[in-house]
């Protein structure tokens, strides 16, 4: 779990004490890489998800015109079939 700046939730003490926690700047880079191609995944989703969203509120109002304008036509029907 991350703690208020994103960092490790780790004891103070730890970090202190024992510099060599056994990751080197290796391992941090390939972290670090891991996780900006996991944010750049998630920032393509979250683009996607937008877009689908306003298509699907175009989708929504355009069936709810679609829908007004068929009831107005049947309410208009038996006036216009009436002798």
């Amino acid at each position: 779990m991350s703690g208020p700046n994103g960092d490790l939730g780790m004891p103070a003490e730890a970090g202190v004490e024992g510099e060599d926690d056994g990751f080197g700047e290796a391992e941090y880079a390939a972290i670090n890489s891991m996780l900006d191609q996991i944010n750049s995944c998630l920032d393509h989703l979250e683009e996607k998800n937008d877009h689908l969203h306003a298509r699907l509120q175009e989708l929504l109002e355009s069936n709810r015109q679609t829908r007004l304008e068929f009831q107005q036509q049947l309410g208009e029907a038996p006036s216009d079939t009436s002798p």
